[in-house]
């Protein structure tokens, strides 16, 4: 065993001639631990989170959609061999645009998606369907699916028979003040379902209606604003993406769940990894009580020095004694710490011990906990970093007194 670290291990566990200096240690330890259980705890409450939101996008986001980056609309035929690529399994056209809803006495601001009748089979829609089924080919009367948030405005139900009406400009049309309703196309349907994704941009201003009534509305007899496909089981679906993207050139862009909700997932990182420098500032204090008991300690073991350099012990070995004796602390703090947030999750993660309260609005009871072996290890080198760092000052400064 190096000689060091054998003895900066006697010091450690030893007892004191000061009690004092057991306390500090002891303080020193508990201190780092609880700082580490921390962030364990709330990095895996993030992660829990994230992967809440993105169960629920994965109901509706498709696995990758194509887009144009010159225009709102494009013709289906200009992507043609991408659809027709050997790994992709099923696709959607998709007409996507604004418009005005009316039913009874109210009318809304809304977002229009025209999708063909097989479009459950790109997401999982039909799993968060609150109400009704999701059916858009009726052959005798249009029909349309919302999200709960729009239904509640409307005041609408699947049961009611009265039917919303949309309203399009008509897009090569004149305003004639005299006679503006010329501008708009104009359309009724019946409500035939609703979804709920638990999120607002979704649930208050989207309804699906069939592709070819919103090729009528909105003027685009063989133009799409996207497709939406999947992929077949089995494939490597990055090296599939990067290949289409190939094929797509500079005016398409192909993207995965991830990079459709970019802006969401880039603020949940941001959020995440802000809240781990703020406890490392935290855990930084606590690790400053490392300097408080390793300098106690130098200054009750002056006399063990000197006998150590009597028999002949350089100086860099009795330096390495004081700084293994405070690495250690921080070490045994940052390992029971690891120990106990993994418990302390799992508990969570298996019996929701914190719930978020008897709220229905929310999407789960208690708090999500998912643990990722990344962020245990960036907490662990953390930790032992920075103790590290708060044994290194008070060695060299009480040793160069001495």
């Amino acid at each position: 065993m190096n000689f060091s670290f054998y003895i900066a291990k006697r010091y450690l566990f030893s007892k004191k001639k000061q009690n004092v200096i057991n306390l500090i240690s002891f303080v020193s330890v508990c201190g780092v631990t609880i700082g580490t259980m921390a962030l364990v705890c709330v990095l895996s409450v993030f992660n829990g989170f994230q992967g809440v939101i993105e169960g629920l996008f994965s109901n509706f986001d498709p696995p990758y959609r194509i887009t144009s980056l010159q225009g709102k609309s494009f013709e289906l035929d200009s992507i043609r061999p991408v659809l027709e690529h050997s790994s992709v399994d099923i696709y959607c056209e998709v007409i996507e645009d604004n418009a005005l809803v009316q039913y009874a006495d109210k009318q809304l601001p809304i977002t229009i998606k025209g999708v063909p009748s097989h479009y459950t089979k790109i997401n999982h829609i039909d799993s968060i369907l609150i109400d009704g089924s999701f059916y858009l080919d009726d052959p005798n009367v249009s029909t349309a699916v919302i999200g709960v948030g729009l239904a509640r405005s409307l005041g609408a139900s699947v049961h009611f028979v009265e039917p919303m009406w949309l309203y399009v400009p008509k897009r090569h049309a004149k305003v004639n003040l005299m006679q503006p309703d010329k501008a708009f196309h104009r359309s009724f349907l019946y409500l035939s379902g609703i979804f709920m994704v638990q999120q607002e941009r979704y649930d208050n201003s989207l309804m699906l209606i069939p592709i070819d009534l919103a090729r009528d509305l909105y003027d685009y007899p063989t133009q799409v604003t996207s497709v939406e496909l999947k992929f077949k089981d089995g494939v490597n679906e990055g090296a599939v993406q990067k290949e289409l993207q190939t094929l797509l050139g500079d005016k398409y862009q192909i993207q995965n769940r991830y990079e459709q909700q970019a802006e969401f997932y880039n603020m949940l990182q941001i959020e995440k990894w802000v809240t781990y420098l703020i406890l490392s500032f935290i855990l930084l204090i606590a690790v400053f009580n490392i300097i408080g008991s390793l300098s106690m300690l130098i200054i009750e073991k002056k006399q063990d020095v000197q006998i150590l350099k009597h028999l002949g012990v350089s100086d860099s070995i009795i330096k390495r004694i004081f700084l293994f004796e405070g690495w250690m602390i921080s070490i045994i703090g940052a390992i029971v710490g690891v120990v106990l947030g993994l418990l302390l999750c799992y508990l969570q993660q298996e019996y929701g011990l914190i719930s978020l309260g008897n709220n229905a609005s929310f999407v789960t009871d208690s708090y999500p906990v998912k643990v990722e072996a990344l962020d245990v290890i960036i907490i662990y080198f953390t930790v032992v970093f920075m103790g590290l760092l708060a044994a290194i000052y008070p060695t060299n400064y009480f040793y160069k007194k001495q």
